[in-house]
């Protein structure tokens, strides 16, 4: 898929390679500087991709949040914020969640055909709906966006859709935001899940940038050879 769009993957984890506790509430992971880098990089992207899981257990905005890189969108021909997209193989989404009411975007709903019809009746209006076959593929999401015009897909979570999109080598750059604690509770959700990722001990992800954000670390990984246009 040379014409793909190009793929970030971003993430905050902890010491311990754990995206948040157990339970509720929602783990704060990284800093005040840390969440502004992270807003400058959504800005930079047409659309932001979450797991239907991360919708219903973080309920998350998903906005570009500086008015200033709203206007610098606007200037350029965009919305003032990215489509959001999410992807989901039971269908089990809320209408009423910030992801559909909150931002005048596009937001898009990626499901097996067979929960088309229902998912389109429960989210009316809020939401585009795109049936990709039996199962959800990323590879076949990908290739809708890219069809949509998409250039740029940042993908933020949940552990299930981060690990799909490493693991079959579709990422291709990776941000991992470091925090300065421990969570341990197995309980919790990891990174990553099991897979055959294409970055081993014999062949070794590049990292291109590893950067202090106050008590936060930046990691930057290259993770294609189409990494280089993205400042």
């Amino acid at each position: 898929m040379t014409d793909r769009p190009y793929v970030t993957v971003s993430c905050a984890v902890s010491l311990d390679g754990y995206l948040d506790t157990a339970r509720p509430p929602k783990l704060a992971l990284s800093n005040a500087a840390d969440f502004d880098r992270v807003d400058d990089v959504r800005a930079r992207h047409d659309v932001i991709l979450v797991g239907a899981r991360t919708v219903r257990r973080d309920n998350p905005r998903l906005l570009v949040r500086s008015a200033e890189r709203q206007d610098r969108r606007e200037a350029a021909g965009k919305c003032r914020t990215p489509w959001k997209a999410t992807v989901t193989s039971t269908g089990d989404l809320d209408p009423g969640a910030n992801f559909f009411t909150l931002g005048d975007t596009l937001k898009l709903v990626y499901c097996p055909r067979h929960r088309h019809a229902r998912l389109a009746d429960l989210l009316g209006e809020a939401a585009t709906v795109v049936p990709l076959g039996d199962d959800v593929r990323m590879t076949d999401l990908l290739a809708d966006l890219g069809e949509r015009g998409v250039r740029r897909v940042m993908v933020e979570g949940g552990g299930r859709t981060l690990t799909q999109f490493l693991a079959n080598g579709l990422a291709d750059e990776l941000h991992l935001a470091v925090a300065p604690f421990f969570v341990g509770d197995e309980n919790a959700p990891r990174f990553v899940g099991e897979g055959a990722y294409p970055w081993t001990s014999d062949s070794r992800a590049a990292l291109v940038e590893a950067r202090p954000i106050g008590d936060v670390v930046l990691l930057r990984y290259a993770l294609s050879d189409r990494f280089g246009g993205f400042p």
